[in-house]
């Protein structure tokens, strides 16, 4: 392992954390020259991640400093290899969570990489030739084509560039149970954020009753008004989620905090599923009544292939879906992590990568 090989030639300008403080400072580092699979890519904006947060931070203590955080990355392809056939030059393109997997176990061949046991990522992995992945908090990348999307012309780079980890997280899901071609049931969000809005405009672009199901009375009316949700509940009103018991045929669980399943397991139907995206740092509490009483189903999901990142990227084209987002400059990056894990963003901070800014 080595920040670089000697065929890191070129030298890019970023952002990186030095330490667990996560404060991110100016930081020049060394990208691999273009190689015959690989593209380069100019970086126009980045979205924010809570992920980002957790590894500036060392919170789940596998962070390499200095590290470059950011994997929801759009820009224009300026170079491309000897083997790369389906980019050209000035081709507007995503980079999500995947830097490299090993091409050959049944998850690869299946379409299912993102599941492959040597995985690499974006950012703070370990890439073939053993250097370090810096992410998109920088003004160019050089990835291998394979693990490259094409984003629609209609769609704006800045609103498209979440949907590359945030879009993708809560699509999958959706595909998985027959939610993307088949229309009229009646499925809950859990959680309004970054996650959960997105999710929410899937959920009705693919024909669905949408119920968001939140902690937070004040966000009723962005999810009905803004949103399009067709209902709202108040997780934490116990006469609400008892009229609403057995009602949902799938539940999408968005929510990063701590906290017990068994009252919205209540409100699935019998043989019903919840998915959960949202990765909280400490054990959710999984009661087993309501799922013998219910024949429920409870199940994880992480992203997605580049296969299913290019088929939701084509339909968020065709739906015309984008994330909601605030832009920030480079020279605001601290304030919108700090914000961010505040929840204090509607609903994804994106980096303006390309455009101007002063020293951090």
């Amino acid at each position: 392992m080595a920040q670089a090989t000697p065929n890191h030639t070129q030298t890019v300008s970023g952002w990186a954390a030095h330490d667990s403080s996560g404060k991110i400072t100016p930081f020049n580092f060394k990208r691999r020259e273009n190689g015959e699979n690989d593209v380069t890519i100019e970086i126009l904006y980045c979205g924010m991640c809570h992920t980002d947060i957790h590894h500036v931070k060392d919170d789940w203590g596998i962070t390499k400093y200095p590290v470059v955080p950011g994997h929801e990355i759009t820009g224009i392809v300026t170079k491309v290899g000897s083997n790369v056939s389906k980019f050209k030059m000035g081709d507007r393109v995503g980079v999500g969570c995947l830097a490299a997997t090993c091409l050959k176990c049944e998850y690869c061949e299946g379409s299912q990489e993102n599941y492959c046991d040597q995985v690499e990522f974006t950012y703070n992995g370990i890439f073939w030739d053993g250097s370090i992945t810096y992410g998109g908090y920088s003004k160019m990348l050089v990835a291998d084509h394979r693990y490259v999307v094409r984003i629609p012309d209609n769609m704006a780079m800045d609103r498209a560039a979440p949907l590359l980890c945030a879009g993708i997280t809560v699509f999958t899901p959706l595909k998985d149970n027959n939610l993307v071609d088949t229309k009229g049931k009646k499925i809950g969000i859990i959680g309004l954020g970054g996650l959960g809005h997105v999710a929410v405009k899937f959920g009705k672009a693919f024909g669905h009753h949408v119920t968001v199901i939140s902690t937070s009375p004040i966000k009723e009316q962005e999810a009905k008004d803004n949103l399009g949700a067709d209902d709202f509940i108040i997780s934490t009103n116990p006469k609400q989620m008892l009229e609403k018991k057995r009602t949902l045929d799938f539940i999408l669980d968005t929510v990063s905090a701590k906290h017990s399943l068994g009252s919205y397991l209540e409100l699935l139907k019998v043989n019903g599923t919840l998915v959960i995206v949202g990765a909280p740092d400490k054990p959710i509490d999984l009661p087993a009544f309501p799922m013998i009483f219910g024949k429920r189903t409870v199940k994880g999901s992480m992203i997605g292939s580049i296969e299913e990142t290019q088929e939701m990227m084509d339909l968020c084209g065709k739906h015309n879906i984008l994330s909601d987002i605030e832009i920030i400059t480079t020279d605001q990056i601290n304030e919108g992590l700090e914000r961010l894990a505040k929840n204090d963003v509607r609903y994804r901070f994106v980096i303006d990568i390309s455009g101007p800014s002063s020293h951090l």
